[in-house]
């Protein structure tokens, strides 16, 4: 295994080379994070790794510590098989959510990721609401999404559900498979290449695992079996793990999301939303609020049925939403600001 395989390249070797301090450190990438501890591959195999002191120092948001998808700089010290983190290279993309709780921070799902796998199964997880969620936050981090309707085995109106979801995922590939059977799987491999990255993301009990298996050819991730009452399958992966695949490639499995709440998401609101901001140009009233104000065009689009009345009504909540988001995000990089100031000065 080299570097090369986990998506090592010149652009990473560039932004490495743009630190100072890289004479003594080594490139790896984060393949698993426990509790302030990851799991490192590095150019003498994985080895064990926390963040120096000098990096908890620095860090005072969430999403500035690794997470899995990272390309980090390292002391290594090999006898031990353990290193200590100095620098995170500037991630190219992230798939981030609000963090579950009262608390307005960010959860980095996946780093460095160039295909974003949107599993949603047919049976009862079958949701096209929550899967708009799911395409806002992949347009805003910068990889591209991919839509994955598993279980295709436990549906009988399978035609009826594609059709609704690529309704609502404009541009984006649609897929649908059926990994138990090994059907439509093909598909997905054609995604995996050498030196690119995906991450499966999905809620609990879609499959994922089961994709995972099938894409590595071995059983890595325990698979159960759906439940009786409600035909969902039990959860089973409990953390974020980055594997390699035997072709090149890496693939990053999450635990199922019973939670998925936005964070910062306007131009991933705007991409996901790209039909109703464009009837909006059509309102005769450069300020419409699309209530009922006369020759709105969205409101037309509602009556004609050309716009589906349930998506709209998603729209203006993920937007209210997003709103709130980012007023509490300001307030929060002001307290950040002040509170690196503050340190900086005690430090002088």
């Amino acid at each position: 295994m080299t570097l090369e395989q986990y998506g090592w390249n010149k652009e990473w070797e560039q932004k490495m080379n743009d630190i100072s301090s890289r004479e003594t450190l080594n490139p790896g990438r984060v393949t698993e994070e426990h509790k302030g501890m990851y799991r490192v591959y590095t150019n003498v195999g994985v080895i064990s790794c926390e963040v120096t002191g000098s990096f908890r120092y620095r860090a005072i948001e969430r999403e500035e510590y690794p997470a899995v998808g990272d390309w980090v700089l390292v002391e290594l010290f090999p006898s031990e098989r353990k290193g200590r983190i100095h620098h995170i290279l500037k991630r190219k993309s992230r798939f981030s959510r609000k963090a579950a709780g009262l608390k307005t921070d960010e959860q980095i799902v996946a780093a460095n990721v160039d295909t974003l796998f949107i599993v949603m199964a047919l049976n009862n997880d079958y949701n096209v609401r929550r899967l708009e969620r799911y395409l806002t936050l992949a347009w805003e981090s910068g990889a591209s999404p991919v839509v994955i309707l598993s279980k295709a085995d436990l549906c009988h109106d399978v035609e009826k559900k594609v059709a609704e979801v690529e309704g609502v995922s404009f541009g984006v590939p649609v897929h649908v498979i059926s990994a138990l059977y090994d059907d439509g799987m093909e598909r997905i491999s054609t995604y995996m290449k050498k030196g690119k990255s995906a991450a499966l993301i999905g809620s609990s009990g879609v499959g994922k695992s089961t994709i995972i298996n099938a894409l590595l050819g071995r059983e890595v991730q325990a698979v159960q079996g759906i439940r009786e009452d409600d035909a969902r399958g039990r959860h089973t992966t409990t953390h974020r793990e980055l594997f390699l695949l035997q072709e090149g490639g890496v693939l990053i499995d999450t635990p199922g999301m019973r939670e998925i709440q936005l964070w910062e998401s306007e131009e991933g609101l705007k991409q996901s939303f790209d039909d109703i901001q464009s009837m909006s140009l059509a309102c005769h009233f450069r300020d419409c609020k699309h209530e009922h104000e006369p020759r709105c065009a969205i409101q037309s689009a509602i009556m004609e049925g050309t716009l589906d009345r349930h998506r709209y009504n998603s729209y203006l909540k993920l937007q209210k939403e997003q709103d709130y988001i980012e007023k509490k995000a300001v307030e929060k990089a002001k307290l950040a600001d002040r509170q690196r100031k503050k340190e900086k000065n005690r430090r002088n």
